[in-house]
This record gives structure tokens, C-alpha cells and sequence, in this order.
């Protein structure tokens, strides 16, 4: 049983491990916002214009990152600036200094945790905890004349964006403080924080020969329902699958022009998330050779004869958490996924899939009414469906 003492100090615990009451305050406002993580994010996606919220989901952005029509991948184009070595800009909140302290407890030795993923780490560290090498988001428009989409990246770190995001969906789940949240802004401020690009793909299915006479054909979807206890960020929501952190496969120098492709790195989260392939792609010895890799090669030669279509059909931000999400989906013709994905799995490292769900009006109505889907899945599978005629032509 754990006990508080009167003084305030270090307590005991059943399991033999102290923790002071700073410690043990965070613990619960962590509980909460796990067990609340949802309806937090309806909250928190209130405070925010309903202009901002993308096809009445509550993901936000700003208007020019969500295009009038779906745009092919190769469309948008990505540019890693030389010169940005990721540290912080001046005026950027990094959750690590002034305005921060709130979600960041004291220690036993009577030192305040130095960022949220310290404490993390150290209070409730999920089985997933790594910090990599990103590609920070700096800015992006998918909105440009022609049917044209463009994103500028520096380099940054994956705690960075928990120290931060993940910092302010505490501090909105522990009290009505919000210092933190504040000081961020508007979520598509991107001069404000780090922003971590996420790449969410939701999965589509479409068998031609299943339709009824004047359909199209049967389109299913993959979903995939992230454990709390593997992942740090969205656990037990719904989400679209494959998705991830738009990163480098390695923290090897040479790892970061030869992944720097948002091809490639949906390919990685395919082979992840689908056929629960380990990360480990030997790129700490020498950079991924994607043309050698069977399933990669596979993957690429589907999609150059239209066996699998890639359309981005947004960007947006958590209300919550500010994790930021690149929205695209991959059509895919039944006999080129079966022949893919034979090895289909049912769990993998993050949580458990989902596939063969219906991609229909009912089914996304209900997705979208009453189960608790991450924000940037929500607004995926209602853009999808919007736009399904001109995605499953």
C-alpha cells in the first residue's frame, strides 16, 4: 500500500521503490491522462475555431495544409535544410525550462526531473522508449498551385517532441494550468515547438470482382489499436496502420539522406506494422539498400504498375498532445496486398491489427461517432471517405 507522508517527503510503496509526493502527484495525472486520453482530446480540441478542425474531426490545421483534392505522393516534394543541426530556435518551448515545471515532479534528492520524458522514463517508461534522430518539421504547404505540395524539414530528436506535446497533455489532464499549453500557441505555429512529422497511411483493400452490379467493388480498411503499455504516445486509441515518426532507420550520419524519403519510410512501417519485421536493418553498418530489400523492391515495383496508389490528403495536429501527422492513403488492389502482406500479423511491437474492417458509409459513421480513434486516424478516414470516388477509381 502506498502512503503519503505528512511531511510531503519520500514515501513508501508496496513494491519496495519511494517516491516523494511530487512523484506521486505526476503518477496520478499520468493515470488520468491515459485512462482520459480521448476525451481529453475532444476537450482539448475546443479550445480551438471550429475552422480549424479538419473535416468536423478533432484534428487541427491551417488552411493550406489541407489540399481540395487528394495530391499523389510524388507530388510533394521534401527538402532537408542544410545547415539546421536541431537545436531549439530562440522563443521555441522545449518543456525543458521556465513555465514547464509543473509536469516536471521532484526527485528524492530534491531535483526537479530535467524534461517530461525524464520523468517518463524513470515513473512509467512504455516498452517502446528510444530517442532517435527525426526529421523536424519546419514548414509545409499542400496547397500550391498545380496540385502541388511541399514540406521543409531540419533536424531534430524524438524526445523533443515529448518534452513537449506530451508535457502539455499532462499539465491539460492534471489541472486547469495551462502555462505550458500557452506558451506553445497556435499547434501550427511551427517557429513555437518541435515538430515531429508522423507519417499515418491508412490501408485500403479493393477488390474489384466483390462489388455488385454498378459498384466499384469491396473496400476494407486496416485500424490499428496502439497498448498503453508499449507505446508513449496515443495508447489505447484507434489508429490508422501503418503508422510513424518520420525518422532515419538508424542514428548512422549516412542514414539521414538515404531515408530522408516519405516512400521509404512508409515502406519501413509496412514491413513493421503489418508483418512485424524487427527495426533493425543493419543501417549502423551501411545505409538500407532499398532496391535489394525483396519486400521494398516489391513494395515499389506494385506501386509503378498502379497495383497500390499513395495519395496525401492533408496534415494536421493533435489537439492534445500537438503530435503532428502527415494524412495519406494507399489504395491497394486485392491480389497485390494478399500477395504482400501473406504474413499478415494480428499484434506487432506497438499494439494489435485490424483488417478487413468495411470502408463504408456505416462503418466510418461509427468509427467516427463512437469509438475513440486518434485524432489524425479520425480525420484520415473521414477525408478517405469524402474523397472515396476519387481514391478507389
Amino acid at each position: 500500500m502506498t502512503t503519503v507522508s505528512p511531511d510531503g517527503g519520500t514515501t513508501g510503496t508496496e513494491t519496495g521503490v519511494s517516491r516523494t509526493t511530487s512523484e506521486l502527484a505526476w503518477l496520478r495525472a499520468r493515470g488520468e491522462l491515459k485512462r482520459r486520453r480521448f476525451e481529453l482530446a475532444l476537450q482539448a480540441a475546443r479550445e480551438y475555431p471550429r475552422s480549424a478542425q479538419v473535416a468536423g474531426t478533432p484534428l487541427v490545421a491551417a488552411q493550406r495544409w489541407i489540399p481540395a483534392e487528394p495530391l499523389p505522393l510524388s507530388a510533394v516534394t521534401i527538402d532537408l535544410t542544410a545547415g539546421l543541426t536541431g537545436e531549439a530556435n530562440p522563443g521555441m518551448v522545449t518543456g525543458r525550462g521556465p513555465g514547464s515545471e509543473g509536469v516536471r515532479p521532484v526527485d528524492s534528492g530534491g531535483r526537479r526531473y530535467p524534461g517530461y520524458t525524464a520523468a517518463m522514463a524513470t515513473l512509467d517508461r512504455p516498452a517502446m522508449f528510444v530517442d532517435l534522430p527525426t526529421y523536424r518539421l519546419h514548414d509545409a504547404d499542400l496547397s500550391r498551385p498545380g496540385g502541388r505540395g511541399a514540406l521543409t524539414f531540419g533536424l531534430g530528436r524524438y524526445f523533443d517532441g515529448i518534452d513537449v506535446g506530451e508535457a502539455c497533455a499532462h499539465e491539460f489532464a492534471a489541472s486547469s494550468d495551462r502555462t505550458l499549453r500557452q506558451a506553445v500557441g497556435e499547434p501550427w505555429d511551427l517557429r513555437r515547438r518541435p515538430a515531429n512529422l508522423a507519417v499515418c497511411t491508412l490501408t485500403i483493400r479493393l477488390d474489384r470482382t466483390a462489388g455488385a452490379a454498378g459498384e466499384t467493388g469491396r473496400a476494407t480498411m486496416l485500424l490499428h489499436r496502439r497498448d498503453p503499455t508499449k507505446v508513449g504516445h496515443a495508447g489505447g486509441l484507434l489508429q490508422v496502420v501503418p503508422a510513424g515518426i518520420f525518422q532515419p532507420s538508424g542514428p548512422a550520419e549516412w542514414n539521414l539522406r538515404n531515408d530522408f524519403d516519405l516512400w521509404r519510410s512508409i515502406t519501413r512501417e509496412y514491413s513493421e506494422e503489418l508483418l512485424g519485421t524487427a527495426e533493425e536493418y543493419g543501417s549502423d553498418r551501411q545505409p538500407i539498400d532499398y532496391g535489394a530489400w525483396p519486400f521494398a523492391a516489391s513494395l515499389a515495383q506494385a506501386r509503378r504498375d498502379g497495383g497500390v496508389r499513395v495519395s496525401v490528403l492533408g496534415l494536421g495536429v493533435d489537439p492534445l498532445t500537438f503530435a503532428t501527422d502527415l494524412l495519406t492513403v494507399a489504395v491497394f488492389e486485392a491480389t497485390v496486398f494478399d500477395a504482400l502482406f501473406a504474413g499478415l500479423v494480428a499484434t506487432n511491437a506497438e499494439g494489435s491489427v485490424f483488417a478487413g474492417i468495411p470502408f463504408t458509409e456505416p462503418t466510418v459513421h461509427r468509427l467516427l461517432r463512437d469509438e475513440p480513434v486518434q485524432a489524425a486516424g479520425a480525420a484520415l478516414v473521414a477525408l478517405a471517405w469524402t474523397h472515396r470516388d476519387v481514391l478507389l477509381s
